[in-house]
């Protein structure tokens, strides 16, 4: 009893593409044909065609799995290889379950940030961009830190969002300070936030560079100005704490 190619990817529950590829490959084996081209697989093909196909469901790639099935000395590193992509995926799956979880359970966007889902309700889509372009400039740590900084976020930071390009220099000022003092508090939370190339996953030159462009898309002029003039404003108020702790051994000693 001989079975033709339909029969045999019947068979092996695949399809006659993947019985031909295989034979463009080397993989496996060429029948016999009859007089009328019609090629005869028999039981030994329909095994070989099992064989490969096990491999292949295990990851193994097309390119080796003659060297594999050959049982060449590099097998057990290529099956190690193949488990530890394996554990990585299977990683990322129960991350991307936990992301899925949080998105449904906050009803939040689909594509909000990993780890901001309790808050993404409460951002503007500009605070939404930016947190997006942080999660590829900053590491783990310095990202859980925005995480917690973004869990704190105020009234001032819809107000800024809200800023008109023509904003009047007292609406400007008014914000510049009530601004100043928030991101005081978290210069004092987060000393890194002073001096982040430490917290960087990219090229300080990239980070720099990526971030002012971000900064003039995504925000207005009056904005921008608002924001620098209140970044001046936060370090002023936190050096007076470093002037203090600086000084105390000398008082001391005094």
């Amino acid at each position: 009893m001989a079975w033709s190619t339909r029969e045999l990817a019947e068979r092996a529950g695949t399809t006659v593409n993947t019985i031909r590829h295989y034979h463009r490959l080397g993989l496996l084996e060429q029948p016999e044909t009859e007089y009328n081209g019609y090629k005869q697989y028999e039981v030994h093909h329909l095994v070989s065609l099992l064989r490969i196909r096990r491999l292949a469901d295990l990851g193994v790639p097309l390119s080796e799995i003659h060297a594999v099935r050959a049982g060449a000395d590099s097998t057990p590193q290529t099956l190690r290889a193949l488990d530890a992509e394996l554990e990585e995926t299977i990683r990322r799956a129960e991350r991307a379950r936990a992301d899925i979880a949080a998105i449904l359970r906050d009803e939040v966007p689909a594509d909000t940030p990993a780890g901001f889902e309790a808050v993404a309700g409460r951002l503007s889509e500009t605070d939404t961009s930016i947190l997006h372009i942080y999660t590829q400039l900053y590491d783990k740590t310095a990202l859980a830190d925005i995480q917690r900084i973004a869990e704190d976020v105020d009234d001032v930071s819809a107000d800024l969002d809200q800023l008109p390009a023509d904003a009047d220099e007292a609406t400007r000022e008014q914000l510049v300070a009530r601004l100043a003092v928030s991101l005081a508090r978290n210069l004092r939370d987060y000393p890194w936030l002073n001096d982040p190339a430490s917290h960087l996953a990219r090229r300080p030159a990239v980070s720099s560079q990526t971030m002012i462009e971000a900064l003039q898309e995504l925000y207005n002029p009056a904005q921008l100005d608002v924001l620098g003039r209140a970044h001046i404003a936060a370090r002023e108020l936190v050096q007076p704490d470093a002037k203090t702790v600086t000084d105390a051994p000398h008082d001391a000693d005094g």
